[in-house]
């Protein structure tokens, strides 16, 4: 969904899954992926019907009518209290994070060229979560603090990562198997560490590595707006980039773009990306590997989209702390259940993935 203004043929045309759409009396016209457009739509709505649902859940349920009144400025005071400041935020949080995740892991699959560079898979989440411990544990336990300690653990594991893989532009399955030795590396280093410090700070800890929305706050998810909007800007201009790296490089040179600009910039906003949602709710496993894909199934787009991935992600962490906290015997965080979900999708994408090699 996406693309250029040109100044042809009727309104009516369509070309390749493609309509175009005119823009005011002007000759120019857009050329919109009707699928990809609707499939957008749909999933944005199904996002805002899971919010409005998550908002009326817990122990002073809300019917989503009242909700909705809420929202759109009437209900009881308590109503508000409890949907204003109780919930929403970690509503918010489960959307504008679960985003994050999509277009960082569509971000690396795209670069990378295979769907299993996930950055959960690749060591990044580990990587944030072992700069969070060390900040907790030598420099402070503010949010700020936390933060910039897991966006500084996020870069410096995507920097040994290349290191040790030679160059960005090494083979996709290079960079997956120096991953993996990575992450399991820092999870040995993470589980050192909690076992440094107090009982009490290694309970939060433990609990936050897990992968929880329990306990965010307004000013977390302001916070992560703020970081976090500003990148997706910057990435507008790079979005069409990475599609051209599937020319190969002296094609994608050929049209104009510059691979390893392209490369080093989508890769830098990605690991800001997970660092971002990691200082926030912890490690969330398989959001970034699963949703691009899904994605790209449902909008059949022959790239990984990033607005679509985005909604995608939305979509199924706030679905993940719906199940997490309303649908088990017992409330989990919500890692718990992306784990259960994507550790499946995993194994059936591996299977996928052999015997196309095969």
């Amino acid at each position: 969904m996406n693309v250029p203004a040109t100044r042809t043929r009727p309104a009516t045309t369509s070309d390749r899954g493609y309509r175009r759409i005119p823009i005011g009396r002007h000759p120019h016209v857009v050329h919109i992926r009707l699928r990809g457009a609707l499939t957008g739509a749909a999933l944005a709505a199904a996002t805002l019907t899971a919010a409005v649902i998550a908002l009326g859940l817990g122990s002073y349920p809300l019917s989503p009518t009242a909700v909705v009144e809420v929202i759109a400025g009437g209900g009881l005071p308590l109503d508000r209290t409890v949907v204003f400041e109780w919930r929403l935020p970690r509503t918010l949080a489960a959307i504008a994070l679960g985003a994050y995740l999509a277009i960082a892991g569509a971000l690396f699959q795209t670069v990378t060229r295979n769907p299993l560079a996930s950055p959960d898979i690749l060591g990044l989440s580990n990587g944030a979560f072992t700069g969070m411990l060390g900040a907790m544990l030598f420099i402070s336990t503010s949010w700020t603090v936390l933060a910039a300690g897991a966006v500084v653990g996020g870069l410096l594991t995507a920097g040994i990562i290349v290191l040790l893989a030679g160059r960005v532009r090494s083979d996709g399955f290079r960079i997956i198997v120096i991953g993996i030795g990575v992450a399991a590396m820092l999870a040995s280093a993470n589980t050192w560490m909690l076992l440094q410090i107090e009982l009490e700070t290694a309970m939060f800890a433990s609990a936050w590595g897990t992968g929880s929305l329990n306990g965010v706050t307004g000013a977390a998810v302001a916070g992560a707006a703020l970081c976090g909007i500003p990148l997706l800007i910057a990435l507008a201009p790079l979005a069409p980039g990475p599609r051209q790296l599937d020319l190969g490089d002296d094609l994608a040179i050929a049209t104009g773009t510059r691979p390893s600009m392209i490369r080093s910039g989508a890769l830098f906003i990605g690991v800001l990306l997970v660092s971002i949602a990691t200082a926030v709710v912890g490690p969330i496993a398989f959001i970034a590997l699963a949703a691009p894909q899904i994605a790209r199934r449902l909008g059949r787009t022959p790239y990984l989209s990033l607005p679509l991935s985005a909604l995608v992600g939305a979509a199924l962490l706030l679905a993940a702390d719906i199940i997490a906290q309303h649908l088990l015997p017992v409330a989990l965080p919500a890692g718990v259940v992306t784990v259960s979900v994507g550790g499946l999708y995993l194994v059936l994408t591996l299977i996928q993935e052999i015997r196309r090699r095969v």
